[in-house]
């Protein structure tokens, strides 16, 4: 029997990294890959399905604060995380590394490139991230999740290859038909802010659905993710409007919601685009104003190219606004149907077995490995 092939996965520990992390791990190991999780304190967050003996804390840090004690602290917590990187990777010998951005990735990708270990980049969002800007001269492939991304022009070019972005085995269950609807249907309607809720949509949501005519609220079903200090006013809200809406901090079965949904209002980050298409649902995108490199814009644009989606930047989104754009979705169906059937056909449902070819391509390992 052939041993399993051991392959690092390095990714921070927040949705958007982690993710994708966790669908590529899946299709490795089904191939005959041992797959182990280099990542930061943050995974502790989150529910993995990887063994705890499979995961190894790496320090890492960011250079956020230009005050000289913080930059002394960085540096140490980096050079702790690169060392630390080192003899991880002596002890698993694995065939690759593969970061997924963010800056946790930057250590045990530095050390595995010094170290002569073939290394492999996947940048999810339409913008290169910095943490993956630095990298991605040191690595042998850089996998994308559009098809379009700033930064990976010029040399980097020959490196890039568009493989979608992989979704987890809980997306792929919930791909289904969009749910039909008529004009008497309930009307389901999911609202979201990554993996963290957003204030602004706490604020305007609600709002907006109390300015719909009586007829159309009585036909709302509503799932909205809020921040904890935000769940209590946004229950109240709902209910004194007379709407039926379900109001919590977190969902563990989010791509169950968004399957059920007739409308999705959330963020633009790379995981929740590359659901709404392979789930294929319409969707009202307010792309984060703050985020790096504006990379959320991008993103959201590879979905409204196609009719798939309102993007709206969110110094204009107003209760006002978002009430019209309501009604007009529940109100034109074919419309709506439409945008659904547009998300659809940008969906990529095999991004993490193509990445998987990639890493092993680069790893000088046969793509088709005994099971």
């Amino acid at each position: 029997m052939r041993a399993k092939v051991p392959v690092m996965l390095a990714a921070g520990g927040t949705g958007g990294h982690l993710f994708p992390a966790e669908a590529l791990a899946a299709v490795l190991a089904a191939r005959g890959c041992d797959v182990v999780l280099a990542t930061d304190e943050r995974v502790l967050q989150h529910s993995t399905q990887f063994a705890p003996d499979h995961v190894f804390m790496i320090p890492s840090a960011t250079f956020k604060s230009r005050h000289p004690l913080a930059l002394l602290a960085s540096g140490f917590r980096l050079v702790s995380g690169f060392v630390k990187a080192v003899r991880v990777i002596r002890q698993v010998r694995p065939a690759a590394v593969v970061g997924f951005g963010g800056y946790p990735t930057v250590p045990p990708l530095l050390a595995a490139w010094l170290l002569g270990v073939p290394t492999v980049l996947h940048e999810q969002n339409g913008v290169l991230g910095r943490a993956n800007r630095f990298l991605a001269p040191k690595v042998r492939a850089i996998g994308t999740g559009l098809e379009r991304v700033k930064g990976l022009e010029g040399a980097l070019a020959a490196k890039v290859r568009f493989v979608g972005n992989p979704l987890r085995p809980a997306v792929m269950r919930a791909i289904r038909p969009f749910p039909a609807l008529t004009g008497q249907d309930v009307f389901e309607l999911l609202v979201t802010g990554g993996s963290q809720g957003a204030r602004v949509m706490s604020d305007c949501v609600p709002e907006a659905v109390a300015l719909l005519p009586e007829a159309l609220r009585q036909r709302l079903h509503i799932v909205q993710q809020a921040r904890p200090e935000d769940v209590e006013r946004v229950r109240a809200s709902y209910a004194a409007s007379g709407v039926d809406a379900e109001v919590a901090a977190f969902f563990t079965d989010l791509p169950e919601r968004i399957a059920a949904a007739h409308l999705v209002i959330g963020r633009a980050g790379a995981s929740t685009v590359a659901e709404l298409a392979a789930i294929g649902r319409p969707s009202i995108l307010v792309p984060l104003p703050h985020s790096l490199d504006n990379d959320q814009a991008a993103n959201a644009a590879f979905l409204a190219e196609a009719g798939a989606a309102d993007v709206i930047n969110q110094s204009a989104f107003t209760p006002q606004w978002l009430s019209q754009r309501l009604q007009h979705h529940m109100t034109d169906i074919k419309s709506l149907t439409d945008s659904a059937q547009s998300a659809k056909k940008r969906g990529i449902t095999d991004g993490a077995e193509r990445f998987a070819d990639l890493v092993l391509e680069s790893a000088g390992t046969e793509s088709g490995l005994s099971q």
